[in-house]
Formats: structure tokens, C-alpha cells, sequence
């Protein structure tokens, strides 16, 4: 029997809605019927993408979110209960890494240039900031929007976890540790929220070219850095991931239709990096 996805009427609440990656993810669900609630720190991106979604004949909101303020989110979770209606499906999409908790140098040596930024001079707020963000930026929106879920037919939860919380990159620890926590803690909640019928999964994307990390991918003249090389030759696919190629995972784990028995997953859309030796 063939199954067409779609999300007419859910209520879809989208943190990070203010980045590209998430924006995009909001624009899309609302193309598919959704009720779209744009959660950000900068309200004004959020906006941005809501008037875009509106603009085309689609229902969206945008809220001034800080996922690391619990009492905050929860009045921004009344704000959308009284606009779109209670939450159906929740993408924790707000995370990211900070220059202060990566190091210069991705092996330790003796005769680093002066000024190198070792792992012993990683700055412990700017640890506790990337590990904050991205760990209890998913966790206190669950337990905020989560209250509305429990028993809702087909409601479910996405986290966006990452290629690092398989094997960690180098120069990066609290970001990789931070994506590692995630793809536990997406485990722990399908568990813990599996008698009342909440799915939780999480896709853990590949490279793709960000705002975030353009300047350490590309160099100046556009060509790629050392370091992109090193992932395109590690990527089967020879080459980084588009925004839109993210879209069908995350469409699949969380249509009921197609999903109601996928529950705890880690999905990869990575080109193949996951799968590759190097050899």
C-alpha cells in the first residue's frame, strides 16, 4: 500500500529555527500541511523564515526562544498552544560549536608554534557553553513541550545528533562530546517515553557547508581547506551534503505512517562517511 508523508494540521515546534538548517527543515514541514512554531535566540532570523512560509500559503509563528531557560520555554510553550494548538512533533535543532572549545592543533606535540591553542588551554567556559548548548538545549525543551505530546497519536521527537558522536573529529572535544550525550539521550527517551507513545529518534547528518564552519572548510579563494579534503576523502560520495538531502530522514522518522515502529534510531546521512575504513 502506497503512503504519501505528509503533516497536515500537526503542530511542528522547530528550536534553532533562526540558523539555515533549521529554517529550511521549518519551511519544509509547513509545505507538508504543518503548523510550524520557529524557536530562536534571534527572533528576527526566525521571523525571517515564518514570513517566508506564510508568505506561501503556510501556517507559522515565530518565538523568542532561549533553550537553555527553562521558564522562558515554558512561556513560550504557552504562547504556542494558544496560537497553533499543542505540540505534535518536536525537532531539537539548536546546537553548535564555539571557537573557545576547539583547539588549534589536532595532534599534541612538543614543538608547537607559539601561540598554538592546545587542549590544555581550552577555555572552560567556552567548554561548558557548546556542551550547555547543545545538551541541555535538547534536554529542556523536551521536558518543556513534551508535557503536550503524552498520548497524542503520532507524536515524536527528533534530535540532531552527529558524525562525531560516532568517532569524535579532531580539535573539537566538547562538540563531539556534546553530539555523543545527544545520541544517548535520544535512546534514553525512546525508552523512557515508549508507554505513552512518544517516538523519539535522531539523525546524525554528515558534512555539510554552514555558516558555521565555511571558514574552516574553505579557504580565502574558495578552494578547500586541508581539513576539507581530509572529509571528501573520507566521504564514499566524494562530496558534502545539501540541506534539502536531510529532509527525507527526517520526514521518515517522523511520519507515523511510515515510522510507528522506529523508535531509539541514529540515522546517518552521510554519504557513506559512517560506513568507510579510510582503506
Amino acid at each position: 500500500m502506497s503512503k504519501v508523508i505528509e503533516f497536515k494540521d500537526k503542530v511542528v515546534v522547530v528550536t534553532g529555527a533562526g540558523g539555515v538548517l533549521c529554517g529550511f527543515f521549518a519551511k519544509e514541514f509547513a509545505k507538508a500541511g504543518a503548523k510550524v512554531a520557529l524557536l530562536d535566540l534571534n527572533q528576527e532570523a526566525a521571523q525571517k523564515f515564518a514570513d517566508e512560509i506564510t508568505a506561501e500559503g503556510g501556517i507559522a509563528k515565530a518565538y523568542k526562544a532561549n533553550v537553555l531557560e527553562k521558564d522562558n520555554l515554558e512561556e513560550v510553550r504557552k504562547a504556542v498552544l494558544a496560537d497553533l494548538g499543542p505540540t505534535d512533533i518536536l525537532i531539537n535543532g539548536a546546537g553548535g560549536n564555539n571557537p573557545k572549545a576547539t583547539t588549534d592543533n589536532e595532534f599534541h606535540a612538543t614543538d608547537l608554534p607559539e601561540g598554538t591553542k592546545t587542549f590544555f588551554d581550552l577555555d572552560k567556559s567556552g567548554i561548558e557553553f557548546v556542551f550547555n548548548l547543545n545538551y541541555l538545549g535538547t534536554l529542556l525543551p523536551t521536558q518543556v513541550f513534551a508535557q503536550d505530546m503524552v498520548g497524542r497519536p503520532g507524536a515524536n521527537i527528533i534530535n540532531i545528533s552527529s558524525m562525531n558522536a560516532y568517532t569524535p573529529l579532531t580539535k573539537i572535544p566538547a562538540y563531539s562530546g556534546a553530539k555523543a550525550a545527544i545520541s544517548n539521550f535520544t535512546q534514553w527517551l525512546a525508552v523512557h517515553f515508549s508507554q505513552v507513545g512518544i517516538r523519539c529518534n535522531a539523525i546524525a547528518p554528515g558534512f555539510l557547508v554552514s555558516n558555521q564552519n565555511r571558514a574552516l572548510l574553505f579557504n580565502e579563494d574558495g578552494t578547500p581547506s586541508a581539513r576539507a579534503e581530509k572529509i571528501l576523502r573520507n566521504t564514499p560520495m566524494g562530496r558534502f551534503g545539501e540541506a534539502e538531502e536531510l529532509v527525507g530522514g527526517i520526514f521518515f522518522l517522523a511520519d507515523e505512517n511510515l515510522a510507528s515502529f522506529v523508535n531509539g534510531v541514529v540515522l546517518p546521512i552521510d554519504g557513506g562517511f559512517s560506513a568507510y575504513s579510510g582503506v
